[in-house]
């Protein structure tokens, strides 16, 4: 049905079969140093490879936190070049500029078992908000939350 209505050239691209077995995606947006990234850990009941706290901004990169049997780092681009993930486009449609600013993690969690949480860099103010990103935030956070 998408296919025959060309969904793709106006929304999206077409769904795949790992979307519709994919974890719904949780998208936590907001001002850098809010607590994004702690409120993660307190779901999680646990630290998470890549986490940085602090008090000046620390996430400068998108990263997905998804369960797995063990604790371990995931490279963006090992993401999103496996068509088996959920993140597969993102290559395509942010380059290479973005790819260095996202990872992911998996974790033992019973909470990440039932989603795939996204800790993202905190929204800046004024230009540097777009001049000092190599890629769109607000592109990015479309493509995250549609």
């Amino acid at each position: 049905l998408e296919e025959q209505s060309l969904v793709q050239h106006f929304h999206y691209p077409l769904l795949a079969d790992c979307d519709f077995e994919a974890r719904p995606m949780v998208l936590l947006v907001g001002q850098y140093s809010v607590g994004k990234t702690s409120f993660i850990r307190y779901l999680l009941e646990s630290d998470f490879p890549g986490m940085h706290v602090g008090p000046e901004p620390t996430t400068d990169r998108f990263q997905a936190i998804m369960y797995g049997a063990a604790a371990r780092e995931l490279p963006g681009n090992a993401l999103a070049s496996n068509p088996d993930t959920p993140f597969y486009e993102l290559s395509r449609c942010f380059g290479n500029a973005f790819l260095s600013k996202f990872s992911g993690c998996e974790v033992p969690s019973l909470f990440a078992r039932g989603c795939t949480l996204i800790d993202t860099p905190g929204v800046l103010s004024g230009r540097k908000q777009t001049e000092d990103r190599l890629y769109s935030y607000e592109d990015v956070v479309r493509w995250f939350a549609p």
